[in-house]
């Protein structure tokens, strides 16, 4: 299913029909919600018994893919320690790395985000607890949600061996514990870099509160994050700076 893109459409309008198109968009799109979708359920899961060396200085990136990038930055930019997310693309090259062509679904490119984490407040295997358990559901092949294709797939950029060996170990360990009701989908890929998406696509959890997708699909997931995670758990956002 491809997501109506409303932000590029908005931006081509006169102000005085952006609002009305939103509207009708927005509630063939809640229509649409109401029959088929619903938010997808947290899950508690253990921590990572494997975990990365104890680090005490500098900052550290992980891409993670699970789906729409917007619910998935907004998440982690709720995360305490993170210092950074970008809403982008992984997997494919960069002259392909456009939300529209992307969308295509034969790019080779997931959307992503990049988290850039201080190490000696979060831990890698921490943000994977939080990707496996409220980001996203890691039992869906090539589709989150209401959204469907390989640019959705559940998928790990690993940047290093370290983080390779740490992702590895906790999808072992939470297959063996039989956390989920499905095997777990998600895939380590080779990191061959990453591109941020469009500036409309950044802080849209944030920017677009009252957008319907957003209301059912992502909201959720940061009140989730909230209850499970209260510990790490930041009520101020950590927007990332755009040129709009």
């Amino acid at each position: 299913m491809k997501r109506f893109n409303v932000p590029t459409f908005r931006a081509a309008l006169p102000q005085g029909r952006r609002m009305g198109l939103r509207l009708l968009l927005g509630a063939a799109l809640l229509q649409t919600a109401a029959c088929s979708l619903a938010a997808e359920d947290a899950v508690s899961l253990a921590p990572p018994l494997k975990d990365e060396a104890v680090k005490t200085a500098g900052t550290e990136t992980a891409v993670f893919a699970g789906g729409c990038f917007w619910g998935v930055q907004g998440v982690f930019q709720h995360v305490q320690g993170v210092k950074k997310v970008v809403s982008g693309y992984a997997g494919g090259k960069a002259d392909t790395a456009q939300y529209e062509r992307v969308s295509e679904g034969d790019t080779g490119h997931a959307e992503s985000v990049e988290v850039t984490f201080d190490p000696a407040q979060v831990s890698y295997g921490t943000l994977l607890q939080i990707f496996f358990s409220v980001a996203h559901n890691p039992t869906e092949l090539n589709r989150q949600g209401p959204d469907h294709g390989t640019q959705y797939r559940s998928a790990i950029f690993a940047e290093t061996p370290e983080q390779q060996a740490v992702a590895q170990a906790y999808i072992a360990q939470l297959d063996a514990a039989k956390s989920f009701n499905a095997p777990i989908v998600t895939k380590i890929e080779t990191y061959n870099g990453f591109y941020p998406a469009e500036d409309y696509h950044q802080n849209f959890l944030t920017t677009h509160p009252t957008y319907p997708y957003i209301v059912i699909n992502d909201l959720p997931k940061a009140g989730q994050l909230k209850q499970l995670f209260a510990d790490r758990y930041s009520e101020q956002p950590v927007l990332l700076k755009t040129t709009q």
